[in-house]
């Protein structure tokens, strides 16, 4: 009978005939990283069982609006490890953070200043600031990709009440590099606990709280894409969001403003918020040092 070495050193090189050198790299050190862990913890059969099992329902109810094995790569740190391997920004440039698993293609392209929403449930809020390079050079036609949740806790996908683009939408900056829209001032919301990551976080007395955010994808030619998030300055779980994706840099003071307020947004009737947001991207091959 070969020994849990045997079977290890088998199992690795089984990959050794791949001519795709990245792949057989990836797949051997997975292998090998794999078989560790088993030995480490002295992996039981039942244990075994229970994570196909994790998997399998992860599988199940994963579709176009929701996606579990996102959350399992969020909840266990490694979309923010990945993200700091693949995305090192130079000094001065905004800093990157996790995609999230809300996202979702076909925004609409709307207006400067333009709602992202029909009607919402939280309070409107104003969200503003420009595009720059690195040396504080307007990018004039910069795509923003941005989404965000309602009071109710829900982004636009979660909710099937909620019109197609709900809280979602896409924009360019003008000359100077500006941009604006209107949204809804984020709150802190649960990720999914309803499934295999939720039965993982309450099993080892972790919540599943995220603190309040704005997403952003941002986009020009000759620069790097920019996944990232604007976080709520004052929000509650900064200190211990559930997917780690907080950066202080990404921190951002939402001011009240009242009706009064002469820069007051058409779209606002009542009071509302303002939050400054200006974004530096990083040009195409420039990295940390």
């Amino acid at each position: 009978m070969p020994s849990p070495t045997e079977i290890s050193r088998a199992a690795v090189e089984s990959f050794a005939g791949c001519s795709d050198d990245r792949l057989r790299t990836v797949l051997q050190s997975l292998v090998r990283h794999l078989h560790a862990f088993a030995a480490e913890v002295g992996l039981t059969e039942a244990e075994w069982r229970q994570g196909i099992e994790a998997l399998t329902e992860s599988g199940r109810i994963t579709d176009d609006r929701r996606q579990e094995f996102i959350l399992w790569s969020d909840a266990t740190g490694l979309s923010m490890l990945v993200d700091a391997i693949a995305n090192p920004k130079p000094q001065g440039a905004t800093e990157s953070t996790v995609l999230g698993p809300f996202w979702a293609a076909g925004s609409p392209l709307r207006g400067y200043g333009e709602a992202i929403f029909d009607s919402a449930v939280g309070e409107p809020a104003w969200v503003h600031g420009r595009v720059l390079g690195l040396a504080g050079t307007a990018l004039a036609g910069a795509e923003l990709d941005v989404w965000q949740n309602d009071a109710d806790e829900l982004y636009g996908v979660q909710d099937d009440d909620a019109p197609e683009a709900h809280l979602r939408g896409k924009f360019r900056t003008r000359a100077d590099g500006s941009y604006a829209f209107l949204g809804v001032r984020p709150v802190p919301y649960r990720i999914p606990s309803d499934g295999p990551v939720g039965e993982m976080l309450a099993a080892t007395a972790r919540h599943p709280w995220r603190p309040a955010h704005v997403h952003m994808i941002v986009s020009a030619p000759g620069y790097q894409t920019l996944t990232t998030h604007i976080f709520d300055a004052d929000s509650a779980y900064l200190d211990s969001d559930a997917v780690f994706a907080v950066k202080p840099s990404l921190l951002r003071r939402f001011v009240r403003r009242t009706a009064h307020d002469q820069e007051r947004p058409a779209a606002v009737t009542g009071d509302w918020w303002s939050v400054q947001n200006d974004i530096v991207l990083a040009p195409l091959g420039e990295r940390a040092p």
